[in-house]
């Protein structure tokens, strides 16, 4: 089992960047897939990006892969998300989530979720 805390939302003007983090605690970190998902009022969760065990892949949705770097520091259980040319659009609720051994492109399929979840930060950005 994983445990896992975000941190680093906020309330930002449109063009703005924020920097997310997602602590884990629990089992090994780096056996993990990491990614980031976001869900806005009245909507589906949505994919926003992910990252295999090593770092070295990483799998981003088409609506942010220009404007977000997902990354992961192994030796400090952390993941991150940084954000930049932020969009009143991009206002939701991001939570970090974890699959055991799977492949950052997996873990943007939304038909098989990942089973560890964080409780999420709220991103509001102001137009």
């Amino acid at each position: 089992q994983v445990h896992l805390v975000e941190s680093g939302g906020g309330l930002v003007q449109a063009g703005g960047s924020l920097r997310l983090s997602c602590a884990a605690s629990g089992r090994t970190f780096s056996s993990y897939a990491m990614g980031w998902f976001r869900q806005a009022p009245g909507k589906e969760p949505e994919f926003v990006a992910a990252i295999d065990w090593s770092g070295g892949s990483t799998y981003y949705a088409d609506s942010v892969k220009d404007r977000v770097i997902i990354s992961r520091d192994n030796a400090k259980n952390t993941l991150y998300l940084q954000m930049s040319s932020l969009k009143p659009e991009d206002t939701a609720v991001y939570y970090c989530a974890a699959k055991l051994f799977a492949t950052a492109q997996a873990m943007g399929d939304m038909t098989s979720r990942p089973p560890h979840w964080g409780q999420g930060t709220q991103v509001t950005v102001s137009s």
